[in-house]
């Protein structure tokens, strides 16, 4: 009974894992998309100013420009680290994203 269980158990992990990898290419353009749709949110409902979102759109061209120029060095793909570093600065794009909307400036 107790072999059952881990196998089961391993057979989900093994699964997962092979799922969480097959998705992690598209993580970061899901995010870029998700975090352009926000702004195009604020925009619309008049929550960021238009000075906000022409900083907060330099910023996401800079990261998609950085993004760019990673991988075309690495054929195509983004190491480990330049993965987590992209994970890093699209967390704080969202953060300023998120305060700039808060920020009470429009309403």
């Amino acid at each position: 009974m107790h072999r059952m269980i881990l196998g089961v158990v391993a057979g989900a992990l093994t699964v997962g894992m092979a799922v969480g990898f097959s998705q992690n290419p598209d993580k970061i353009a899901d995010r870029k998309e998700n975090q352009q749709d926000r702004i195009a949110q604020g925009v619309k409902n008049g929550t960021l100013t238009p000075s906000e979102t022409a900083h907060l759109e330099t910023r996401e061209a800079k990261l998609n420009k950085e993004i760019r120029k990673d991988r075309k060095q690495n054929g195509g793909n983004l190491t480990n680290k330049q993965k987590a570093q992209v994970n890093r600065q699209q967390n704080r794009l969202r953060n300023a994203i998120y305060r700039d909307k808060h920020d009470g400036k429009n309403k």
